[in-house]
C-alpha cells in the first residue's frame, strides 16, 4: 500500500472539524501508524472514503484507492 504516484507510504488526513489540523501517519503492513500517539483516536475516523493526502507529492484521494 503506497501512493499511486510516488510510492510513498507517508500520508496525512485533515480533521473534519478543523481543516487546518492534520494528522500524519504511515502505512505499514496495511496498518495506520500515527506519528503522534495522541492522534491514535483519530485512526477510527479514517475510513475507506476518507480523503487522504500524500506527504511527498501532490496526490490526494480516498483511502480505498491505496488499499
Amino acid at each position: 500500500m503506497a501512493c499511486p504516484l510516488c510510492k510513498s507510504q507517508r500520508f496525512y488526513v485533515k480533521d473534519p472539524e478543523d481543516v487546518f489540523e492534520t494528522y500524519d501517519f504511515e502505512l505499514q503492513n496495511g496498518q495506520l501508524h500515527f506519528e503522534d500517539p495522541q492522534s491514535a483516536p483519530k485512526q477510527e475516523q479514517v475510513k475507506e472514503e476518507s480523503e487522504i493526502f500524500c506527504q511527498r507529492c501532490a496526490w490526494h484521494g480516498p483511502y480505498d484507492q491505496i488499499k
